[in-house]
Order: structure tokens, then C-alpha cells, then sequence
């Protein structure tokens, strides 16, 4: 495999073989040449052999292995010659990230921190198999896969304002639950309102620094206030939605697959009938998550009150999807195209003046969100237009693992995570302490070091830094 350096953190694969365009990686020269890398480099480059895909497949630098795409994978597909393809999406589908500011201090929230970690832990059902207390069945389930944040707000959790700060509002269509099989249905009935295990958090948050004081005050940030990040997706719901596609497309697409340089890239026509099922699907899936994360947020609303009163604010800056296809309209070529965007584990980065913008944030570019993992940073960012030329508008989602869930088990110790949690001054809670090693912020990658490559990069650019104070996690 040919890897050519461009600019500094800029890697193009050129396309030989089956490749039908060149893949471009992301990155620094460190992980470009670390072996643990070259299976999702791999991965990239097997995207660039997909039908219909345009421009370049394109790895962002929190890129690592993933379910066919690599995690941090992109890439543009033709609407009408090109695939959607499950694997380009998660079967976390719409696993995301949301930011509330409070009008509360550091110095105000450290004196009750430990009530505030307990109170959130519990009022959100957390872990793997949590339930919810919210009991739906299956015709307010299909109103919830509907509307999505929507019907959160409408059902007591959130203010109708919440709704404008949301990627897509929080509703993506179409959206029909007669493309969602009764499995999928059983599993989501319980676990609204969950935050589930793994990578998913609820941190309170500090803010560190500021990188552009207008566009911070624009987000009412200040260094030393305090803000609550929210990451989590549609849970197993949305899982099954992705099992019965893979299935449903390996069943009945053999002839269109057969050629796959992984069979972990199955896809269909984005115009074919079962193209547009699970597309419909997959947007249910993604309204489920945007009404998940919007109840957990006022859950946590509800926690700062019990703690320190109801004149409390706690205002949401922006919700945005992690794991993604859309139908969005792009120029390729010099010509406005409609595409299919595949983000898996990348966020969309709009610049200023894009109609796909909440009108409140349309002067300024999208919000867009990079969490960190425990110990470290979080930031927010503001999409671009370079990046709506050169990347479908989109930058990286996180920090990205270097350390696989049974190596950090192998290689780390559970009383030397929390050590260093508690050096830092972080409050955590969690199901279990298995969790807890598996996400130590050693096995991920340097979430400053991310942002400093897309920041760079100019596909979206920094406002300011959160670092954690008290986590929750599954």
C-alpha cells in the first residue's frame, strides 16, 4: 500500500486495484506509520472500492478499526449510482454527544460535587441492560421513532427551545416504523432515557480555556463555569436495527455483494427498495437517540435542582450525531450533487450560511462537539466552509481508542485508573469497575492532539476547552 504525504497532516492513498477513487488519511506522521493503525488504514481504503462513491474515502485522525468502515471513516455517495452500506454507519446508530451550560461556577458546584455525581447516578439508569422507567409500548414507540427529540420535549422532558439547538431539530425523515422489525421493537420498549455502558458518559464539566472569547460569549462559555456533557446513542434498538439489515442485505443481495473486498462492507443501492428501508430504519433509530439524549439531559436538569435548586439553569448549546448517512446536497466536480454522507464516528461541520443550520447558529457555522473520555478534554469546535469543500462538512468525533477493550483489562489495573482520577480532582461513578478500566483515558488517543489536527486543518475550529470534574458512567 502507496501512502503519500501531501501536507503535514494530510496522507493520500492513491487508487490501484479495485480502488475507484483515492483514500486521504488525517493524521500525524506517528500514527500513520503505527502498526496498530494499518488495519483501519486498510479499512479506508477498502470504502474507496464502493459503487458510486465520490471524491475521496476520507479517515479522520481518531481513525481505528471498526466494523467495516474504520471508526473515523467518511465518504460520499452518489444518490443516485452509489450504496448505503450499515457498516459505514454503527450499529450504535446516531451515538452522540450533547452540551448544556450551566450559570454555575467550578467553585459553587465543588462544594456539593459528590451529592450532584450521586443524585445524577441516581436519576439516569446507567450500564448494560439498564431499564428505563419510561414504559411505552409499541404504538408510543412509534410515535417516539417518529418524532424523535420532538416527542421528548412534548412528553415533559426538555423545553421547546431545546429543539433549535439540535442537529436536524432532532427529527430526521423518512422515518417508518413499518421498516422496523419487531425485534428491534422489544428491545427499544425499555431503555429510553438509559445511558447504557461502554464509552457512554454524563460528565460535569469545567471550562479551561477559550480559544475565540466572541464566539464563546456568542455560547455563553467562561473560563471556570461549569457545563455537562451527554454522550450516548440508541442503545439496542438501534443495534438490532443494524443486525437485521446486515442480514436482510447478505440474504438478498448476494449478487450485488459478491465482490466485496470485506464482507463486512455489505450494502445496497441507495435507491433500491431495502437501500431505502433501512435508511428509513436507520432514521428511526436516529430519532430514538435524539429523544434518548434529550430525556437524559433534563433528567440531569432535574438532578442540579435537587442539589442546588430550581433557579438553576442549565442550557443546551447543541446535540450532534456521531454515527450518520444523509442525504445532503454537495458540489462534486462543480456541480451540486445529492449525496449519500457516511459519518461513522465523524461529525458534520457545516460552515457559516448553510441552510442546514438551527437559524440561531446559522451566522456563526455548527456547533460541533469532541468529547474526551474521564480524565481528559472535551472540546467545542465551529464547522467551516473549508470543510464543507473538501470533507462533505465533517471533522473528527472524539479522541479515538489506541488500546482495545481486553488489552486495557490485560495491561491496567483498576486501582491505578481511579488513582489518577483522583489525582485530577474527578468524582466518578459507575455499574461496575469493569467499565471503568476498559475506558481509562490511557487507551484512548490525545483528544488535544485531535482537535490540533482539525483545528490546523481548518475543517473546524476551536472555541474552548472542558475538562472533567465528575463523571458518570455505565
Amino acid at each position: 500500500m502507496k501512502i503519500e504525504r501531501i501536507e503535514k497532516y494530510v496522507w493520500r492513498i492513491p487508487k490501484e486495484g479495485s480502488m475507484r477513487v483515492d483514500a486521504i488519511v488525517f493524521t500525524d506522521s506517528k500514527t500513520i506509520n503505527d502498526q496498530q493503525f494499518v488495519e483501519a488504514i486498510k479499512q479506508i481504503v477498502n470504502v474507496a472500492t464502493l459503487p458510486g462513491i465520490l471524491k475521496e474515502a476520507y479517515a479522520m485522525p481518531d481513525i481505528h478499526w471498526g466494523y467495516g468502515f474504520p471508526i473515523g471513516g467518511v465518504a460520499g455517495f452518489d444518490a443516485k449510482e452509489g450504496v448505503i452500506s450499515p457498516g459505514g454507519v454503527g450499529f450504535d446508530i446516531n451515538c452522540g454527544v450533547r452540551l448544556m451550560v450551566t450559570d454555575l461556577t467550578e467553585k459553587e458546584v465543588k462544594t456539593r460535587l459528590r451529592d450532584l455525581v450521586e443524585k445524577i447516578y441516581d436519576t439516569v439508569p446507567v450500564g448494560v441492560g439498564a431499564r428505563s422507567d419510561i414504559k411505552l409500548g409499541k404504538k408510543g414507540l412509534r410515535k417516539v421513532l417518529i418524532k424523535g427529540a420532538r416527542w421528548a420535549v412534548e412528553a415533559g422532558f426538555g423545553f421547546q427551545e431545546d429543539l433549535e439547538r439540535i442537529e436536524d431539530h432532532g427529527t430526521l425523515q423518512p422515518a417508518d416504523p413499518q421498516n422496523v422489525s419487531t425485534k428491534a421493537f422489544e428491545r427499544g420498549e425499555d431503555e429510553l432515557g438509559t445511558l447504557g455502558g461502554g464509552n457512554h458518559f454524563i460528565e460535569i464539566q469545567v471550562v479551561q480555556e477559550i480559544y475565540d472569547e466572541e464566539l464563546a460569549k456568542f455560547f455563553d462559555l467562561e473560563i471556570g463555569k461549569v457545563t455537562v456533557m451527554v454522550h450516548t446513542g440508541s442503545r439496542g434498538f438501534g443495534h438490532q436495527v443494524a443486525t437485521d439489515y446486515i442480514q436482510l442485505m447478505r440474504n438478498q443481495l448476494k449478487d450485488h455483494n459478491k465482490g466485496l473486498p470485506d464482507k463486512q462492507l455489505i450494502n445496497a443501492p441507495f435507491r433500491h427498495p431495502l437501500g431505502q428501508a433501512y435508511f428509513s430504519a436507520m432514521n428511526c433509530a436516529a430519532n430514538y437517540a435524539f429523544a434518548n439524549r434529550e430525556i437524559i439531559g433534563h433528567l440531569v436538569r432535574k438532578a442540579f435542582w435537587k442539589v442546588f435548586g430550581k433557579s438553576v439553569n442549565l442550557r443546551l448549546v447543541y446535540d450532534v450525531a456521531h454515527n450518520i448517512a444523509k442525504l445532503e446536497e454537495h458540489v462534486v466536480d462543480g456541480k451540486k450533487r445529492k449525496v449519500v454522507v457516511h459519518r461513522k464516528g465523524a461529525t458534520r461541520a457545516f460552515g457559516p450560511g448553510n441552510e442546514k443550520i438551527p437559524e440561531i447558529y446559522r451566522k456563526v457555522g455548527q456547533p460541533v462537539i469532541i468529547p474526551g473520555d474521564m480524565g481528559t478534554a472535551s472540546y467545542l469546535l465551529i464547522g467551516t466552509k473549508k470543510a464543507e469543500e473538501e470533507t462533505f462538512g465533517t471533522t473528527a468525533h472524539g479522541a479515538g481508542r489506541v488500546m482495545g477493550r481486553r488489552e486495557a483489562l490485560r495491561t491496567l489495573e483498576f486501582e491505578e485508573v481511579m488513582g489518577g482520577l483522583e489525582e485530577k480532582g474527578i468524582v466518578v461513578m459507575s455499574r461496575g469497575k469493569r467499565t471503568l478500566v476498559e475506558e481509562a483515558p490511557e487507551a484512548y488517543k490525545d483528544v488535544d492532539l485531535v482537535v490540533k489536527i482539525v483545528n490546523e486543518l481548518g475543517i473546524s475550529r476551536k472555541v474552548a476547552r472542558m475538562v472533567p470534574i465528575g463523571v458518570v458512567k455505565g
